[in-house]
């Protein structure tokens, strides 16, 4: 560490104390070329968690912009608000362990999580998310896939009837 007086490299820690819940370590130094005390502190850095965007820039993952996809899809359901915050959670968790380490993940991959989720919590919420995330442009596409939805529902009612 260069001393902050003299412009040594010549140091020695005096003291160190975990700070922040161990999120920080302060350290006392003595400069042994001149003897003068200072503090310097040190934090771990963590390499954000990115979003690839489609057409390939970067930026980091927000929950806030996660949220309020989800809470616009979720808008006057029969869902409780504390819902939005646990969805969140589950994808965040499932974005970072579907990235296997590379600390990022692809909006497409981060949009398949988020109608998944929202698949098993409201139908609605699902269609809704869907139209702006697939972009439908017509309402085929919105028929197409309230049919898909009510095959999959007859699969899973015929599936439960039978155990």
């Amino acid at each position: 560490m260069r001393c902050p007086y003299c412009g040594s490299l010549d140091d020695k820690v005096i003291e160190s104390r975990t700070m922040a819940n161990g999120e920080s370590i302060r350290r006392r130094r003595l400069c042994s070329a001149c003897g003068y005390r200072f503090t310097s502190y040190e934090h771990i850095e963590e390499k954000p968690f990115m979003v690839v965007k489609r057409d390939g820039r970067r930026q980091p993952f927000d929950r806030t912009k996660l949220s309020k996809g989800i809470e616009r899809a979720l808008e006057k359901r029969p869902i409780p608000a504390t819902m939005v915050e646990t969805i969140v959670n589950e994808i965040e968790d499932a974005a970072i362990l579907q990235s296997k380490g590379s600390r990022e993940i692809s909006t497409v991959e981060l949009g398949e999580l988020v109608l998944e989720r929202l698949y098993k919590v409201d139908k609605v919420a699902y269609i809704r998310f869907a139209s702006v995330y697939r972009q439908f442009s017509n309402l085929e596409e919105f028929i197409t896939e309230v049919k898909r939805l009510e095959t999959e529902e007859d699969l899973f009612t015929k599936s439960d009837d039978n155990t």
